[in-house]
């Protein structure tokens, strides 16, 4: 590893909607990691509202108020992809990370994924199948993740043994550069991240996690896996 990693500054996304009743929690827990593990890069913690219509702002606010390292924003539309887009390509660090704000990725993950774009690497993902992970989820969500990695590699020889981990980290020369190329603002972002950095050969590594499902999550399945499709045949007919 470089010898000059104090020198980078690392800015870790949550991107939150109607999440009030785990913001606080979830803030201050992944803070205190930082505080006792980071001491390699320093940090800030960005909170990324999607249009929420409860007191998550409210929350974010509190906690920018009370936390030099802490801040707010706010995009009027949901989406994932549209603030991990807003946030990071408006983001002064040299590294940029998200994760869900559930914390299902162990946060002793974090430092290796922050690791690998500081040593070189454009793109860091956390994997759930990759080799030394461990996951803890349901059947059904196992089954629909596991089927939706078998279409990537089938129609797009996607070489990656995850794709939609909520759990990564790019380096903001790789933002610069692929940003103006993405057009999904939801949940295809990750994939299309993905496999236009590995079609433009850009470094991509893979970090094991330890993942457990949230069984509060709010994805509505049917509706993003319909919009993966979409977005995967979108891909199939890029020229690159």
């Amino acid at each position: 590893m470089s010898n000059d990693k104090k020198q980078f500054l690392v800015d870790i996304l949550l991107p939150v909607y109607n999440e009030e009743h785990v913001l606080e929690k979830s803030v201050t827990t992944l803070r205190n990691f930082l505080l006792n593990n980071a001491t390699d890069f320093k940090w800030i913690i960005s909170i990324g509202d999607n249009a929420s219509i409860d007191k998550t702002l409210e929350v974010a606010e509190k906690l920018e108020s009370a936390y030099p390292e802490v801040r707010a924003l706010h995009v009027g539309q949901k989406g994932r992809g549209r603030m991990v887009k807003y946030v990071w390509k408006n983001s002064e660090a040299d590294v940029l990370a998200y994760m869900d704000v559930d914390l299902s990725t162990d946060l002793k993950c974090l430092p290796p994924l922050v690791h690998a774009i500081m040593d070189g690497y454009d793109v860091a993902i956390g994997s759930r199948h990759f080799k030394g992970s461990k996951l803890e989820r349901s059947i059904k969500r196992e089954i629909i993740s596991r089927g939706y990695l078998l279409i990537l590699k089938l129609l797009l020889g996607f070489p990656f043994s995850d794709a939609q981990c909520g759990f990564k980290a790019a380096s903001k020369k790789t933002v610069n550069e692929l940003f103006p190329l993405i057009v999904d603002d939801e949940w295809f972002f990750d994939t299309e991240l993905l496999y236009l950095a590995y079609k433009k050969g850009y470094r991509i590594k893979e970090i094991p996690v330890h993942w457990i499902e949230d069984k509060d999550s709010r994805v509505r399945i049917a509706r993003t896996a319909w919009l993966d499709l979409v977005g995967v045949f979108r891909m199939r007919k890029l020229k690159l």
